[in-house]
């Protein structure tokens, strides 16, 4: 069966992750974009990390480009972006596609797995995908769902 261990990633700083790094712990994973008018999500995904790192949970930003040219930065420029306005401490990683010919694996998985409103497409930035501590998907959520409003699931799925 197919898990989150087996994926690995480029980090925003260029090296790269094995994901099997974040077995045992409750992952959420979204796509990012530093010019979406759901950037300021990134306050409460970072507030989500802040109140359950210390029990096993980690959020996991993947930047993409592929809506609106909404992420046309580096990765330097989105690491510095996130930092300075929102104090992003949760492991980020380097602009990937989430949909298209080049979809980074991880995302292709993830799709699979939970099928959103239009089929298994990514339909805007900031879908967000909640795995469990066996790295299994237990839930996806629509771009448009405030971070908090996962709390009980991440709460549930921390035990």
């Amino acid at each position: 069966m197919t898990s989150l261990s087996d994926f690995s990633a480029t980090s925003i700083e260029g090296k790269d992750i094995d994901l099997s790094s974040y077995d045992g712990s409750v992952v959420l994973v979204v796509n990012t974009a530093s010019k979406c008018g759901l950037t300021p999500q990134y306050q409460g995904l970072q507030e989500l990390y802040d109140s359950y790192a210390d029990r096993g949970f980690t959020i996991l930003g993947f930047p993409c480009d592929q809506f609106a040219h909404q992420e046309p930065g580096t990765e330097d420029e989105i690491a510095d972006f996130c930092q300075r306005n929102y104090g992003v401490s949760f492991p980020m990683f380097a602009k990937i596609d989430v949909n298209g010919k080049d979809t980074h694996p991880l995302f292709e998985w993830l799709k699979d797995e939970k099928r959103g409103l239009i089929g298994g497409a990514i339909k805007w930035n900031f879908t967000k995908f909640l795995l469990g501590r066996d790295g299994q998907v237990i839930d996806r959520y629509a771009p448009t769902t405030e971070p908090e409003k996962i709390s009980d699931d991440i709460e549930k799925a921390l035990g």
